[in-house]
């Protein structure tokens, strides 16, 4: 199962694929940024972020996808451009046909930690052990979205055990 991971944003967007292999362990496929130039105006960024999405998309042909959620945030320009961004990412997924997976950053802390309180730094050593790479992934948004990824990757596990369970 290739799952895409999504940190949203107008200015950069970050994004990460991981592949879960059959013996359940992940793997990074690709990951990285969207950035889009401050001087365009903000109809031209989100033309921008979600043209870039869908190449993404089309290029790896992920199964689902997951997108941070929107977190309480005191300045309300940041949140009004993270919202922004937010919805792009969602309507390329949606309209890429994929499961679509939303998650606050405290449950992608637990599900890549193990504990809702980590820093960017413990995640971004947690990614780099889960996924195998050499070196902690960057930039910090590309990291982020790699750890959306593997949340999505544990929950989709958990849940085909609760459908299993159920349908049993």
């Amino acid at each position: 199962m290739l799952v895409i991971g999504i940190d949203p944003g107008t200015a950069t967007t970050g994004y990460g694929l991981v592949k879960e292999n059959e013996d359940g362990s992940l793997t990074a496929v690709d990951y990285g940024v969207i950035t889009t130039p401050a001087d365009l105006p903000m109809p031209a960024r989100l033309v921008e972020l979600y043209n870039q999405l869908k190449r993404i998309l089309f290029l790896h042909h992920p199964h689902s996808g997951a997108v941070e959620k929107l977190f309480f945030q005191r300045n309300v320009r940041t949140a009004i451009s993270v919202g922004q961004g937010r919805g792009v990412a969602l309507l390329a997924l949606a309209e890429a046909g994929l499961e679509v997976g939303e998650y606050t950053p405290l449950e992608i802390k637990q599900a890549v930690a193990g504990y809702g309180g980590a820093d960017k730094r413990q995640i971004q050593q947690m990614v780099q052990m889960l996924l195998g790479l050499k070196s902690k992934p960057s930039p910090d948004d590309a990291a982020d979205a790699l750890a959306v990824a593997v949340c999505h990757a544990h929950s989709a596990g958990l849940r085909a055990i609760l459908q299993d369970k159920g349908a049993g």
